[in-house]
């Protein structure tokens, strides 16, 4: 059987369906979108599907039934009436300059000015009038209500995010440029906008405050990405391969692709969904890859980490929020949570209808997990990963030949290398970056701040046939021997004396109390029993 052809990078519906590609069919949501409201504005991740929707939907509203041939949508729809569409991608506009801004609304406006005759000189900036005019000159000529479809609403803006006088300016700008979306509704048959951020009606939206938000819809959540029955129904051909290709059992492969891209779920009770970047391109290539977060992590979301002091562990273990988080305005929130969530890095785990704050966030997957501490390891040591790599290699050899000494002398190396102004030094610094080390220097399993019935431990590490207690005291807050005692005193290796090796063996434990030199801001004294 030949394998499927994955639309890689191909973000058109009519290039998929003329050229073979597989196209996962979501064209029964999109009739149900299109005969339901008229305002949308839909949240996702980068790289989730957003631009392949607001294509079906250009193409559906053009009426190219042609292309729909054996999808929902053929036997859906009967009418197949012809609309006016006007598209306008936001993404290219990312320059904030005022001429390259310009410049780039320009290029966007010119094609569809030319179309209905609308002469421009371009020197007009009112983007507001410029956009109406096309939409009356478009209804006029074609005697047709108006579809507009607007991709990544909030590119500009959140280029601006982290700049006050500049954000309020581009927010200004933008404000104006959506406000005739309301105003023409007369003529408008359908409006969608895609973004990944939710900003505040104070703000953009003040004159669209009409839109109805399907992000946290249960009846849309599979609208963007793979559900897993999608996978598993329609492509048992592809993971077989996958499977054969790194010598795995089918089995093994469902479980690989599940713990590596599986696991987003948008709304209180949506289906498990993957990212189909990252799916289809290790169904693709045969090949396990962290392909989404490799392919760009967003700019605001590195400013973010810069302006919020994060908390990883936190974030791994999973924790408890209300709704009002996800509706926190992206551009005043006093929290990265928001834009952690929209951007794809923390999803909802749990839902628990009754509580204060039913919604459980965490990481969606291993690809996510394994490259946002990466990037918070940088963060936090102000190395990039070539400046790791050795020091890793060096500390997990030890690691697994329990050789504790030799791999706290590889992180005191380490640690002290550090710039002395990348962070503030204190404890909860030092416990984050000994967290960071250990978390992704796989495959060792860490838990910071691991809670006993007396108490916290500051960090559990567990491998495959030994647990490491480890306390951690601020030379001027206790030595080495202060953490040992309080090890004991609190009883953290209790619940540990019962963890077997997979041979069945009890696991060797091991307590370890570690001294920070804030002086040198590295390790000072350890001691391990």
């Amino acid at each position: 059987m030949a394998l499927k052809n994955f639309p890689i990078g191909i973000q058109d519906f009519a290039s998929i369906r003329n050229e073979g590609f597989f196209y996962v069919d979501k064209t029964d949501l999109v009739y149900k979108l299109t005969h339901t409201s008229k305002y949308y504005f839909l949240s996702r991740p980068r790289r989730f599907g957003k631009s392949l929707l607001i294509s079906t939907l250009q193409y559906y509203f053009e009426g190219r039934k042609e292309l729909f041939t054996g999808l929902a949508m053929e036997r859906l729809e009967a009418e197949w009436k012809k609309y006016p569409v006007i598209r306008l991608d936001m993404s290219t506009v990312k320059k904030l300059d005022a001429d390259i801004f310009a410049s780039n609304m320009n290029d966007i406006f010119a094609p569809y000015e030319k179309c209905y005759g609308i002469k421009n000189d371009k020197t007009n900036q009112a983007w507001g009038s410029r956009l109406s005019a096309l939409i009356r000159a478009a209804n006029e000529q074609t005697s047709e209500q108006v579809v507009v479809l607007i991709d990544e609403y909030d590119a500009p803006v959140l280029e601006a995010m982290h700049n006050a006088e500049l954000l309020e300016k581009v927010r200004n700008t933008m404000r104006d440029f959506y406000a005739p979306l309301k105003a023409l509704g007369g003529i408008l048959r359908f409006v969608f906008l895609t973004g990944i951020s939710k900003f505040s009606q104070l703000s953009i939206f003040s004159e669209l405050n009409n839109l109805n938000v399907i992000t946290m819809d249960d009846e849309y959540a599979a609208i963007c990405g793979i559900t897993k029955e999608e996978l598993l129904s329609q492509m048992q051909p592809e993971i077989q391969a996958l499977a054969d290709k790194q010598k795995m059992t089918y089995d093994e492969a469902v479980a690989a692709l599940q713990r590596q891209y599986d696991g987003y779920h948008f709304s209180a009770n949506s289906p498990d969904i993957y990212n189909p970047f990252s799916l289809i391109n290790s169904l693709g290539k045969q090949n396990f890859a962290n392909y989404w977060f490799a392919s760009g992590t967003p700019t605001m979301l590195v400013k973010a980490m810069a302006r919020y002091k994060m908390s990883p562990e936190e974030y791994d273990r999973g924790f408890f929020v209300a709704q009002r988080t996800f509706d926190s305005p992206t551009e005043t929130a006093d929290t990265p949570i928001p834009v952690l969530y929209q951007s794809g890095y923390l999803t909802i785990k749990g839902f628990d209808k009754g509580a204060i704050r039913p919604f459980r966030l965490q990481f969606p997957n291993d690809e996510v997990r394994e490259g946002l501490l990466n990037l918070l390891a940088c963060a936090y040591t102000s190395r990039n990963d070539d400046d790791t790599s050795e020091f890793l290699d060096n500390f997990v050899t030890a690691m697994k030949a329990r050789d504790i000494e030799t791999a706290l002398t590889e992180m005191r190396a380490f640690m002290a290398s550090i710039p002395y102004d990348a962070e503030k030094q204190n404890e909860l610094h030092y416990r984050t970056i000994f967290y960071l080390i250990f978390r992704i220097a796989t495959p060792y399993l860490v838990r910071c701040e691991e809670r006993t019935a007396a108490g916290r431990a500051d960090a559990v590490v567990e491998t495959a046939d030994a647990v490491y207690v480890f306390e951690f005291k601020l030379d001027a807050n206790g030595s080495a021997d202060d953490a040992l005692k309080q090890i004991d005193d609190k009883g953290y290796l209790v619940p540990y004396t019962v963890t077997k090796a997979a041979d069945g063996t009890p696991k060797k434990l091991f307590k370890i109390g570690v001294a920070f030199d804030a002086e040198k801001r590295t390790l000072g004294q350890w001691k391990i029993l």
